[in-house]
């Protein structure tokens, strides 16, 4: 064999030992998996996930892998039950009600990201948590069978107890949380003497929010806690105005959401990206149609007009996660205890 053909042959052999090598490498990197836990309406068929997977992956040369639990309280229930063997890289759908005490398991890690373009009212800035979307908690009511709306908390809790509404449940429940909040805001030491005069209004009490919403838009009840931009999705995508948000004179408390990277996560540049993504503007843009909440940094374009529609409270109401932590076990105690009296 002549010594040119020879160097032929290896040249050859050289180029296709390369081109194996970048094939593997590039299987390898596409076999990466990216397992985000969140909260199932984040990833029903309606809700953004499949878009946001979507328009992540042809960033990252990754698989999103989505693991639902019912609501966002459930998310860190979860990742206390799984603890350091979780398979968890991001968790999102925790709210800042919950921040100290998801920092304080100890399963989270810094994000290291700049986050001084995202805008919620009152502000929120942390070095683990990222938020991605907001909402006001809202009594949402069907306008044909409800034409005298509660317009104050105040209202609702000694309201006519044949007018029924659906809630959550504030133990598994980031919404039935919240409202747990709202009450405990407007009342202080009182709130329990208000949860036993709500209960005779209170229909059933769900584990989530697609539970609850799903009884109310079925008829079961003529109200349900959602959020202040629920009716944008009846108006955006359904072409009704028929349910809306009553406005309280009291104020609104508002849900701030977040996502985090876990501590263990076998893919922390991974899921960094991802964190990062969910900050820009193709993620904050699929966010208002599919979660119904507000962004909270830049999108492609402006929000559909049916937005501009709804209620806008007057008065924010937003606890400190420190506080929530210290006191959510009592607060809930004392909720069970007003809602079991007979």
């Amino acid at each position: 064999m002549s010594s040119s053909r020879h160097r032929k042959i290896l040249s050859r052999l050289s180029i296709a030992g390369m081109a194996i090598a970048a094939f593997s490498a590039s299987a390898v990197a596409a076999e990466k998996t990216l397992t985000i836990y969140t909260y199932e309406s984040f990833i029903t068929e309606w809700g953004p996930g499949a878009k946001v997977a979507e328009g992540f992956e042809k960033t990252c040369d990754c698989k999103v892998n989505y693991v639902g639990v019912a609501d966002g309280v459930e998310l860190l229930t979860r990742l206390k039950l799984e603890g350091d063997g979780t398979k968890a890289d991001v968790v999102l759908g925790l709210d800042t009600n919950l921040v100290a005490e998801a920092k304080g398991t100890g399963y989270f890690a810094p994000h290291g990201l700049d986050t001084t373009s995202l805008k919620v009212p009152g502000g929120f800035s942390d070095d683990t948590f990222v938020p991605y979307d907001y909402g006001h908690f809202a009594v949402i009511y069907d306008t044909e069978t409800l034409k005298n709306p509660p317009q104050s908390l105040k209202d609702l809790v000694e309201g006519d107890p044949a007018q029924k509404i659906v809630i959550e449940d504030p133990r598994t429940s980031t919404p039935g949380l919240g409202l747990l909040l709202w009450v405990k805001s407007v009342y202080g030491d009182k709130a329990g003497e208000a949860w036993a005069k709500l209960k005779e209004r209170v229909l059933t009490v769900t584990p989530g929010w697609s539970e609850a919403y799903g009884l109310f838009t079925k008829g079961e009840a003529p109200m349900v806690l959602s959020y202040t931009t629920s009716p944008a999705y009846h108006m955006v995508a359904e072409g009704t105005d028929r349910y809306q948000a009553a406005r309280f004179a009291e104020g609104h408390y508002i849900q701030i959401e977040v996502a985090g990277v876990t501590k263990n996560t076998k893919e922390p540049e991974l899921a960094r990206k991802f964190l990062a993504f969910m900050t820009g503007p193709e993620f904050q843009s699929i966010i208002p149609t599919t979660n119904w909440m507000m962004p909270v940094g830049a999108t492609k374009e402006p929000l559909p007009e049916a937005f501009g529609k709804l209620v806008n409270p007057e008065k924010t109401f937003l606890m400190s996660s420190e506080e929530v932590a210290a006191n959510r076990k009592a607060w809930i105690d004392e909720w069970l205890a007003a809602m079991s009296k007979n």
